[in-house]
């Protein structure tokens, strides 16, 4: 895989792997063929490794070569890192705050954003839109970081993020699909739009990349930027809803698994 992509420029690098990371939410979401219901024990296990994954990436894939590229400079090497982490969480506050959506699991009364006459099924599918905008862009700007010449940013490391990613995408697209299945919508419609949260990852994916490769200097506030708006996700998203259903210490074990995975995925091809 490594030698096929290395044939290629890191923006089509971002969106081949952005590509990748949006199919599998396509292969969670046609669970829907198969299944009208999912335990809610197994979608709470599910988030939590979700979380996981996403607080392991944002360190080991984005905030450790974020401060190991601005050594050596006229500002410390950590504020970069902490400068884009802050603007990222601000920046998906604000989204949050305007893009109506649903959190799974919750009622219709306590969506977010601006108010509208909208279906569940169409807020609940752009919460996870929502969710799917810093994976996509944390991917494209690592694969944008491997053209800067850092030794911390490798072609290798950007595919262990993707493929984490990956991995953590089968459980949101399973999470649009099964909800919408369950409230009357065909199987076909529900799939669609289970896939359809998806497909922001491979634009957000475009945009970091070139961002990043265009503009090299912003490379440790993007790294720094796309973490930051993953670890708003998981703390205003992700986190809140695997607790809901009352299964604590499940959905905490499965964030440790999801941090454990990402972590030897990281450091053993990073």
């Amino acid at each position: 895989m490594i030698d096929y992509l290395q044939g290629f420029h890191p923006v089509v690098q971002a969106l081949l792997a952005t590509c990748f990371t949006w199919a599998v939410t396509a292969l969670g979401a046609a669970s829907v063929f198969v299944a009208r219901e999912i335990s809610r024990k197994v979608l709470d296990g599910m988030l939590g490794f979700t979380g996981g994954v996403m607080i392991a990436a944002s360190y080991w894939s984005l905030l450790a070569p974020a401060i190991e590229m601005s050594g050596g400079k006229d500002i410390p090497a950590w504020f970069p890192a902490a400068a884009g982490f802050l603007l990222g969480g601000i920046f998906l506050w604000g989204i949050d705050k305007i893009l109506p959506h649903l959190h799974l699991g919750f009622d219709l009364k306590e969506a977010e954003g601006i108010k509208t006459s909208w279906h569940r099924s169409t807020l609940l599918v752009l919460a996870i839109t929502l969710h799917n905008i810093p994976e996509g862009l944390a991917v494209g700007v690592a694969f944008g970081a491997v053209a800067s010449g850092f030794p911390s940013a490798t072609l290798t490391g950007a595919i262990a993020l993707a493929i984490g990613i990956g991995i953590q995408n089968f459980p949101e697209g399973l999470a649009v699909s099964i909800p919408l299945r369950r409230e009357g919508i065909s199987r076909l419609k529900s799939f669609w739009y289970g896939q359809l949260s998806g497909i922001v990852e491979p634009v957000a994916g475009v945009i970091g990349a070139a961002a990043v490769i265009l503009a090299q200097p912003i490379l440790p506030y993007a790294l720094g930027f796309a973490a930051g708006a993953m670890i708003f996700v998981v703390d205003e998203e992700v986190i809140p809803e695997s607790q809901r259903g009352g299964n604590t210490d499940l959905a905490t074990m499965g964030a440790m698994a999801g941090f454990a995975v990402m972590m030897v995925l990281d450091v053993a091809f990073g």
